[in-house]
């Protein structure tokens, strides 16, 4: 699944490849991927539209439209290809035309999601969004803040970081890696952290996002932009590894909360872990 520095690599280049020309045409393909808004409505109200700008928040791509705002998420493997003369595939389920070429949503899975807003909506008061927490680079995101998400909840700290309502943009690779640097068990209870750890996931859910930001995301099966590979995947410590980079443990898989997750036994503070 695309985490947020992969959309974040996604925004980027769409960015640059997107006409800044009215939208001709829209074709849907695949209707199930617009959640708020009929087929008919959706292209009535982008046909004629130009792109003025594209934001990001957490895994949600935003859009920016003259009257419009689009809102894409891109799920377990959605992605975009812009071509001049884009011929559609049996995975393409929506194309926007322009004259300078197609923009196709591809998605082999179909599980991508698109809403569409008037420019003059508060879309962070609305679904998808309203229920987004703060990103680990925001200002909001402190101790206190974490400490406060974390006293009553006794789940695994690995299924805490993947709620999107506490901190957003973090998938199943990046935790890994970020419970790993900070030596954390993926197993301990969000509630058992004292301050220096939830400190540690702080400092290294910044520093490995920003990182992988810098290397254009993670290539993990599908993702790609472009010409673009990730290349954050070379950075990796724990996830998908066999043996640990600091002590050469044989790394172990285990699943937590239904996610298959990397962690080194001894490198992972397994004392104040639950037994496996």
């Amino acid at each position: 699944m695309p985490e947020l520095p992969e959309v974040e690599t996604v925004r980027r280049v769409l960015l640059s490849i997107i006409p800044r020309s009215p939208i001709l045409d829209i074709r849907i393909l695949t209707p199930k991927i617009l959640q708020n808004v009929t087929p008919d409505e959706f292209c009535t109200r982008l046909t004629g539209e130009v792109l003025e700008d594209i934001q990001r928040r957490g895994k949600y791509l935003i859009l920016l439209y003259t009257h419009e705002v689009l809102v894409s998420h891109l799920r377990m493997e959605g992605r975009y290809q812009f071509e001049e003369n884009l011929e559609p595939t049996k995975h393409d389920h929506i194309l926007f035309v322009w004259q300078e070429g197609i923009l196709a949503y591809h998605d082999t899975r179909k599980f991508g999601t698109m809403h569409l807003f008037r420019r003059e909506e508060d879309i962070w008061k609305m679904n998808p969004l309203q229920k987004l927490g703060p990103e680990p680079m925001d200002e909001i995101m402190s101790v206190s803040y974490l400490k406060k998400c974390f006293q009553k909840r006794k789940r695994a700290i690995k299924s805490t970081l993947l709620d999107q309502t506490i901190m957003s943009g973090l998938g199943n690779i990046y935790v890994d890696e970020i419970l790993f640097r900070a030596r954390i068990h993926p197993l301990r209870p969000a509630s058992s952290l004292n301050d220096e750890e939830i400190t540690q996931i702080i400092s290294h859910s910044s520093s490995v996002l920003q990182e992988a930001i810098a290397c254009g995301g993670t290539t993990i099966r599908t993702f790609a932009i472009g010409t673009i590979h990730g290349r954050f995947q070379h950075e990796l410590q724990i996830h998908g590894k066999n043996e640990c980079p600091i002590c050469h443990t044989t790394i172990k898989k285990i699943v937590v909360g239904g996610r298959g997750t990397y962690h080194c036994k001894n490198c992972q503070c397994i004392d104040k872990s639950p037994s496996l």
